[in-house]
């Protein structure tokens, strides 16, 4: 039996073509009482992820290395995938990332909670490259003054260490959570909730393997006025997979046990 399903009935036979605006897609705000789930069981990527932001046969189901059932996703980025050159002197980037489908795109004020796991091979690179593993994006309208800030929320793996990065109002980013050790060779299982919030009711709580790291209370999305570009409300949307300054050497990542739902905001 396949481990992909929805629990949010209304959902399915609803999920539509993406357009690609900055990166992302349109937001939809339609999608209430969100929970969805994706054991990645399947031959073929489910329909709960865009295939927009990699390359055809970046993304393969494979059953070798798996969290739980009898398969998981793996991820390879080779040199120029998704190229995009830098702007404002920012430094040219490429990518394989699975983009979530248009239905699922967050709102503001709506608390959620993301669980997915990741598994780096005992021979993963361990370079200074710019890599970002996980990132909340604030929606931009094509050709806004925002269309190339960094993600809301990220999670970020250089040098051998593990970063939760937030990036509000600034190119300057501020370090939720970092720590260097060993993080190749076993399953990590993140879990976030989340609220985005432009005022001060913002929240971002994780964890790694059951283990507390990031409790935090704040502005968690960029001011939405027309000087930045983002409208209000906002709306965030969520990638996996491997972004990174370009790199001539492939790296892989494998991915299983995702999981999306809205939380009652009583208990957030």
């Amino acid at each position: 039996m396949s481990k992909f399903n929805f629990t949010f009935l209304p959902l399915a036979g609803l999920l539509l073509s993406l357009a690609n605006v900055s990166g992302g897609q349109n937001p939809d705000p339609a999608a209430t009482g969100l929970d969805v789930y994706d054991g990645f069981e399947s031959a073929r990527l489910s329909k709960l992820w865009d295939t927009g932001r990699f390359e055809p046969g970046a993304v393969t189901m494979q059953t070798n290395i798996v969290r739980a059932g009898h398969g998981a996703a793996k991820l390879v980025v080779r040199a120029n995938d998704k190229f995009e050159a830098g702007l404002n002197g920012n430094r040219d980037s490429e990518r394989d990332e699975l983009l979530e489908a248009r239905k699922l795109t967050s709102k503001e004020n709506v608390p959620y909670e993301f669980s997915f796991s990741m598994f780096f091979p005992t021979n993963f690179p361990i370079v200074p490259t710019r890599l970002v593993i996980a990132q909340w994006k604030q929606y931009c309208a094509n050709g806004g003054n925002c269309s190339d800030d960094s993600p809301v929320l990220a999670i970020r793996y250089i040098s051998g260490a593990l970063k939760i990065t937030q990036n509000i109002s600034s190119k300057r980013e501020k370090i939720l959570y970092q720590e260097k050790a060993e993080f190749r060779g076993r399953w990590l299982d993140f879990k976030f909730q989340v609220r985005f919030s432009a005022d001060n009711n913002g929240r971002i709580k994780v964890w790694l393997d059951d283990k507390p790291l990031v409790d935090y209370r704040g502005v968690t999305a960029n001011p939405e006025n027309a000087v930045t570009g983002y409208s209000r409300p906002g709306y965030f949307y969520f990638k996996m997979g491997l972004y990174r300054n370009v790199t001539p050497e492939p790296m892989t990542v494998y991915l299983d046990e995702y999981r999306k739902r809205e939380l009652p905001n009583g208990g957030f």
